[in-house]
């Protein structure tokens, strides 16, 4: 079940994160002037427990996503066109992501967002960071395999979690069914890390209060510019994704018009940025593409398949400017190793954890890839929690693009775009069958999206 159905009121918990974030800032800054040193300590005491209970399910959630997120790739080659198409549309996928995730990198390093403030890590946590060498190749491949998988788990090296579980998600998928108990009892273990994640997240407000509260008290106004670079450098990048990138390709290989394409296309991609749910324009969705020409039998086959696979916004956009923005919060110098793993998570992250893929879980991924100790991570993504709604709004109207694009241009380099379809002014009802419920669907995942969603494929 999604984790948005236990917050009971999803614009109301959306609403009260921003105001927290607002209150906090100005609680802290009259912390500062006025000198009161024990709201400091408060708010402080506030973020700090908030980011613990977060670092909570770090280890268990990128275990058991990855491990449940591989299995299920086995039912997507169930039927033959599945298997005639689902390769050049996963290539596809990956393509754009590589593209995406790039210019992530590109802006993040020309906006260099986090800059100008530094927060100071945990004894603890400088004492995890001064053990690695993350420029070295040498290090990188012998901090992977863990000598002790046990070990792995109690000291948090993430890292070697990720190996151990794409090993045993690797396992588990050649095993076929024989392995079908054990992947049941991950599915399990992820669905209650997701419940407890759900409790946790219920308390965002009063995190985010004192997180972000603690930070205005330490630094001042000066930790607003900071949070805007993130914002600015997300809408950037996706921003290019979808009038630059996808224009070209449509254009080249899919020969369609982008200004037809956004035309039959805006109604989809304007509810997917005011619903902030990949899930819920899955219908939209769906139908987009199927009046642009796509042959219904692919649409339904790639369109929910790229609503867990293809989130150039969350899933490489995002993570990759988030990382370089936390990095630079703590003073975290990152290296060629560290962008080259950024670039990996994006590409093969999102299809390694296929149905259960959303910003949370990619940003953590990339985080703990590059071998952050779980408190940063923690922290990091508690102290940009509370202007994700912001940013989900455009990464979502990015991944929803994506979604309707790849299949169109596919689709015509296998015959399967009708031209008359695609020319007509208009088209069939966008919402084919029983229409979806706004105020019921439009509801977000605020830890994953719902661009995680199950969707079946």
């Amino acid at each position: 079940m999604s984790i948005i159905r236990t917050l009971g009121k999803p614009k109301f918990f959306a609403i009260s994160v921003l105001v927290a974030l607002v209150l906090g800032a100005l609680v802290g800054v009259l912390a500062r002037q006025a000198e009161l040193a024990w709201l400091v300590e408060t708010l402080d005491t506030l973020g700090t427990l908030f980011a613990s209970l977060l670092q909570l399910t770090v280890l268990p959630l990128v275990f058991t996503a990855i491990i449940v997120g591989v299995t299920s790739l086995r039912h997507l080659g169930g039927t033959r066109l599945a298997a005639r198409l689902g390769g050049k549309t996963v290539l596809w996928f990956a393509t754009t992501s590589l593209i995406s995730v790039l210019i992530g990198i590109g802006l993040g390093a020309l906006i260099n967002p986090g800059s100008g403030v530094s927060l100071r890590p945990s004894d603890e946590a400088l004492s995890e960071l001064a053990d690695k060498d993350q420029g070295s190749w040498t290090d990188l491949v012998n901090g992977l395999v863990p000598s002790n998988v046990f070990s792995a788990f109690a000291d948090g090296e993430i890292l070697q979690v990720v190996f151990v579980a794409l090993l045993v998600g690797l396992a588990a998928y050649a095993l076929g069914d024989k392995a079908e108990p054990f992947i049941r009892v991950n599915q399990s273990v992820f669905d209650l890390v997701q419940k407890v994640l759900s409790w946790i997240i219920r308390l965002a407000p009063i995190g985010v209060f004192g997180l972000i509260g603690n930070a205005f008290a330490t630094y001042g106004e000066e930790f607003a510019q900071p949070l805007l670079s993130l914002v600015v450098a997300v809408y950037l990048g996706c921003l290019v994704v979808l009038f630059v990138v996808y224009p070209i390709f449509l254009r080249t290989v899919g020969k369609v018009s982008p200004i037809l394409f956004f035309r039959k296309a805006w109604t989809a991609i304007q509810f997917a940025f005011i619903s902030r749910s990949s899930g819920a324009t899955l219908p939209l969705a769906r139908q987009t593409a199927v009046n642009l020409g796509v042959d219904s039998s692919y649409a339904s086959f790639a369109v929910p398949l790229g609503t867990t696979t293809k989130m150039d916004g969350c899933a490489a956009i995002y993570p990759a400017i988030a990382a370089m923005f936390i990095a630079n919060l703590f003073g975290i110098q990152l290296g060629f190793v560290d962008y080259l793993l950024i670039v990996v998570v994006a590409v093969f992250g999102a299809i390694a954890t296929a149905g259960v893929t959303g910003w949370f879980t990619m940003l953590t991924l990339t985080l703990s890839t590059l071998g952050l100790p779980p408190e940063l991570i923690a922290t990091g993504i508690a102290v940009i929690y509370g202007i994700d709604p912001i940013m989900d709004m455009m990464r979502t109207a990015t991944n929803v693009t994506g979604q309707i694009a790849i299949p169109t241009w596919v689709a015509r380099t296998e015959g399967l775009l009708d031209d008359g379809q695609l020319n007509t002014p208009t088209g069939p009802p966008l919402l084919s069958g029983e229409p979806a419920d706004p105020a019921k669907d439009q509801a977000t995942d605020p830890t994953t999206d719902e661009d995680s969603s199950k969707q079946p494929a």
